[in-house]
C-alpha cells in the first residue's frame, strides 16, 4: 500500500450499498462519481449471501455458517450458502480489479463489525451468538483473520491502492442496551457492558496492522464515546444525532478523528441545496473552519440499496459536491 497519510480534504465517499445486480455496472458509477474516496459496492439485490450479515459470513475462516429460515446459523461443516456468498464477493473484487487495476488513491471496504455479526448469526443450537460469550469471542478471531486475508487479497489486485476499513455496527447500541431479541423474540439477551464491548473491537482492530479505520453505525443512539476511546472514524446519519451529541462529537475532533457525516439521503427524495447542516454542526463545535474539510467526509445518511438506480447516481454527484463545497 503507498502511504497517502490521510485522504484529501473536500471529498465524499458511500456508505456502501446500491441497487442492481452488476458489479463491473456498480464499480464504474462509484468510481465516476466519487473518484476521491470511491468504495467497492455492495449489491444486496442479489439476495441474502449480498446482504450485510451473508457478505461478512464470506469472510469468515474455518467457521462454517449455513442459510436457514431463520437467518445464517453456525454449523458444522462448510455448506453451499457460505460458498455463494464468498462466490459473490470474488465477482465484486474482480470487477474492481477489472476496472481500477493501476488506481493509485484511497479505496474504502466495508464489512460487519463483529457485534452486528454476533447478534446477526444464530449459534448451531439456535440461539444468536450474542448469548455465549466464547462463541462471541471465537466469531471475532474468526473474522480479524478474514478481515486480514480479505485486504491482503485486495492489496495483492490494487497494489497501488490505500486502504481504508469501515466495519458496520449498526446493531452496537442494541447490544449494548439489552434489545436485541431472544430466538423465541419473547424476550432480549442480556446486555454487553461497554468494557466487553471495547475490548472485542480493540482485539480485532490490533490485527489489522494500524488499517485506518471507521465505524459506521446509523442508529439514532450511536455509542460515540466508545468508539472515540478505541481511535477509530466515525460515520454518522447526521440527521439522528441532536446537539446532546456535540460534546462527543468534539472529543472525536480534538482527538484528530476523521468524521463521515450522512447528510444526503438515502432513498429518493429532496437532495440538500447546501452543506449547511454540516457547518451548522461545526459551528456549534467550534473549531477552526480550515479544519471543516479535512476532518469531515461527506456521505449519504445510510447505503442506498434502498435507491432507485437514478437517484443513487444523484446522490453520490450530490455528495461530492457538497464536500466540494466545504472547501469554500
Amino acid at each position: 500500500m503507498s502511504d497517502h497519510g490521510s485522504p484529501p480534504a473536500g471529498v465524499a465517499t458511500g456508505v456502501g450499498s446500491l441497487p442492481g445486480t452488476d458489479p463491473a455496472e456498480a464499480v464504474a458509477l462509484v468510481f465516476d462519481e466519487l473518484p476521491d474516496l470511491p468504495h467497492l459496492p455492495e449489491l444486496p439485490a442479489r439476495g441474502p449471501w449480498a446482504e450485510l450479515i451473508g457478505r461478512s459470513a464470506a469472510l469468515l475462516v474455518d467457521l462454517p455458517v449455513d442459510l436457514q429460515p431463520t437467518g445464517w446459523r453456525m454449523v458444522p461443516r462448510p455448506g453451499r450458502d457460505q460458498r455463494r456468498a464468498r462466490d459473490l464477493l470474488a465477482r465484486d473484487l474482480d470487477a474492481l480489479q477489472e476496472h481500477a487495476g493501476e488506481y493509485d488513491g484511497w479505496l474504502k471496504l466495508q464489512a460487519a463489525g463483529p457485534w452486528t455479526l454476533a447478534a446477526g448469526i444464530e449459534l448451531h443450537r439456535g440461539d444468536r451468538v450474542l448469548a455465549d460469550p466464547i462463541a462471541v469471542q471465537d466469531l471475532a478471531e474468526s473474522l480479524a483473520e478474514g478481515l486480514r486475508l480479505h485486504l491482503a487479497d485486495v492489496v495483492g489486485r490494487l497494489p497501488r491502492t490505500t486502504l481504508l476499513l469501515q466495519l458496520d455496527e449498526p446493531s452496537l447500541p442494541a447490544v449494548l442496551a439489552a434489545r436485541v431479541p431472544t430466538a423465541s423474540g419473547f424476550g432480549t439477551l442480556r446486555g454487553m457492558g461497554e468494557q466487553q464491548a471495547t475490548d472485542v473491537l480493540r482485539s480485532l482492530l490490533a490485527g489489522l496492522s494500524a488499517m485506518p479505520v471507521v465505524v459506521h453505525c446509523c442508529a439514532a443512539d450511536p455509542p460515540l464515546r466508545l468508539l472515540t476511546d478505541l481511535g477509530v472514524g466515525l460515520s454518522l446519519d447526521l440527521s439522528q444525532l441532536g446537539t446532546a451529541y456535540d460534546d462527543d462529537l468534539g472529543s472525536a475532533v480534538e482527538a484528530g478523528l476523521p468524521l463521515h457525516l450522512g447528510v444526503v439521503p438515502a432513498v429518493d427524495g429532496a437532495l440538500p441545496d447546501g452543506p449547511a447542516p454540516v457547518t451548522e454542526l461545526w459551528g456549534r463545535l467550534g473549531f477552526p473552519q480550515e479544519q471543516l474539510a479535512s476532518t469531515v467526509v461527506v456521505t449519504p445518511q445510510c447505503g442506498l440499496a434502498g435507491a432507485s438506480p437514478a437517484f443513487a447516481r444523484q446522490a453520490m454527484a450530490a455528495a461530492r459536491k457538497l464536500a466540494g463545497q466545504l472547501l469554500d
